[in-house]
Formats: structure tokens, C-alpha cells, sequence
């Protein structure tokens, strides 16, 4: 498996360091410039195909559509020939969304503590709300999927575990590994790294 992956850009939330998950949240000023950035990155990289060569998949939230869309143009491909998979939809935050972890530890400073025992198998209140176990299973159908050489945009919790089921990141490891959005992450065979 050939797989680039590129975390959408900064938005708002991710500024104010607010839980977003799967609100539908847009880029912000910076997170352009870093779209732009990963576009022009990819296109003065050494490909294994041509940048039309290759399948390319984003999550359908927002935030993820624009990320790719720009990405292609800076990369000179037209913007939207791309498609959209639902399994790449962000870890779900249930009642926690929009709310900063400090704001959440105001009114439920014992699930803060709970989330920091095992934050892997977390599960925060709510109905929609999922654990990073819960979205790597999620992940696997996508990966699954990848049949060709493919670039992606997706989210952050969506790239940690990627690092948990291709880069054996122990669990807890993976859940805080930092990722950042103004770099491109490289999957090759059982390899991964950013660029």
C-alpha cells in the first residue's frame, strides 16, 4: 500500500484548541496557506506516479473538502477531481464538541481524569461519541479499501490511528502522537513518516 496522508488545516477550534470531531467546522486563514503549502510540497516531490496517477480520497466534512481542494489546485491539478469516503469522518467528540478540555474539566473533572487513564478506549458522554478504538475500526474499512496508490485528507484522530494499526504505535502512544497540518504523512507498505 502507497498511501500520502494530509491532515486538513487549521480552523478556528483547532486555534482555540476546541474539540471539533465531526462538527463541520472551515478552514481558517492559516489552514489555506498550509493546504497551499502541502499542494506545492507534493508537486515538487518525486512521485511514484504522476499526480494524476494516483486515487485521491478526502472525508466529505467541510474542512477536509477545501484542504483537498486546494491542495490540487497549488498542485496544479483541477480542484475537484477527487472523491469522498465517509469512514474518514473525525473521532466524534459527542456532548464534549466545542468545548475546550479545561471547559470540560469545569463541569466533569472525573471523565478528564478517566480520558487520561486509558484515552485510547475513552469514550466521551454522548450518543455519537466514539473512542480512538472505536474510529480504528472504522479506519480499517478505509484501508481496506485502498486498492492503488492514493492521496488523502483527513483528520487528526484518523492519521493516530494509522499510526496504532500501520506504524504499531503502542495505543496510548498513538492517541497523543502530534499531528501536525502543514506536513504530508508517507505510508509504504508497513513504512510511515512524514515528509
Amino acid at each position: 500500500m502507497l498511501l500520502y496522508m494530509i491532515r486538513h488545516g487549521q480552523t478556528d477550534y483547532n486555534r482555540e484548541e476546541r474539540l471539533q470531531g465531526a462538527r463541520d467546522i472551515p478552514l481558517n486563514d492559516t489552514g489555506r496557506g498550509q493546504a497551499r503549502a502541502n499542494g506545492q510540497t507534493l508537486a515538487a516531490m518525486p512521485l511514484e506516479l504522476p499526480l494524476d496517477g494516483f486515487e485521491w480520497v478526502s472525508s466529505p466534512m467541510s474542512r477536509t473538502r477545501e484542504t483537498m481542494e486546494l491542495v490540487r489546485t497549488a498542485a496544479g491539478l483541477v480542484p475537484d477531481g477527487y472523491r469522498t469516503d465517509p469512514l474518514l469522518i473525525e473521532l466524534s467528540f459527542g456532548d464534549w464538541e466545542g468545548q475546550t478540555l479545561s471547559e470540560v474539566g469545569e463541569h466533569s473533572p472525573h471523565l478528564i481524569k478517566e480520558r487520561e487513564r486509558g484515552k485510547w478506549r475513552f469514550r466521551p458522554p454522548g450518543d455519537s461519541a466514539e473512542s480512538y478504538a472505536m474510529l480504528a475500526e472504522r479506519t480499517d474499512k478505509f484501508l481496506a479499501s485502498v486498492d492503488r496508490p492514493t492521496i488523502c485528507v483527513a483528520h487528526g484522530g484518523v492519521i493516530r490511528t494509522l499510526f496504532q494499526r500501520i506504524g504499531k504505535v503502542p495505543d496510548e502512544d498513538a492517541a497523543v502522537v502530534d499531528i501536525p497540518q502543514d506536513r504530508i504523512l508517507k505510508i509504504d507498505g508497513g513504512q510511515i513518516g512524514w515528509i
